[in-house]
């Protein structure tokens, strides 16, 4: 048995136009064997139960407790300036001791930081009122 090695044979100067899909395979094999290692740990995440997304009017009644903030922070209550947070918090203990406790609706400003808002949340907190409710505005469709 022989074999040609060499120059000699008469296809020398054909082209191989086959593609060669052994590394393409092993690459894509690499591919699957990590990704279905990786995805259990991606997607493992702690059990929660989630709150419902609800938008319905709201109803300021004369008992209600309605809190503004402005873009610039200053906080009202019922449309008249508090100056301080020790201000509000007094204010807030007179309201939660009531039975039944009147909603506290907080309107904040498009504008107003977060941490103006989140102060008067956290005051709420502190002052023990156990609900406290956003006002916004409808999207506009």
């Amino acid at each position: 048995m022989g074999m040609n090695v060499g120059s000699g044979g008469e296809d020398e100067g054909e082209v191989v136009s086959a593609i060669n899909t052994t590394p393409l395979v092993d690459v894509m094999l690499v591919l699957l064997i990590i990704f279905l290692i990786t995805i259990p740990v991606a997607t493992h995440t702690v059990k929660v139960a989630l709150p419902k997304a609800k938008n319905q009017p709201t109803h300021t009644r004369p008992g209600n407790v309605v809190l503004a903030v402005t873009s610039d922070g200053r906080m009202f209550w019922n449309e008249r300036q508090i100056t301080s947070r020790q201000d509000l918090l007094s204010r807030l203990e007179k309201v939660a001791v009531m039975q039944p406790q009147p909603q506290v609706q907080i309107r904040g400003d498009e504008k107003a930081r977060y941490e103006s808002v989140g102060r008067i949340v956290a005051t709420c907190q502190e002052a023990g009122i156990s609900r406290v409710d956003f006002i916004t505005e409808q999207p506009h469709s």
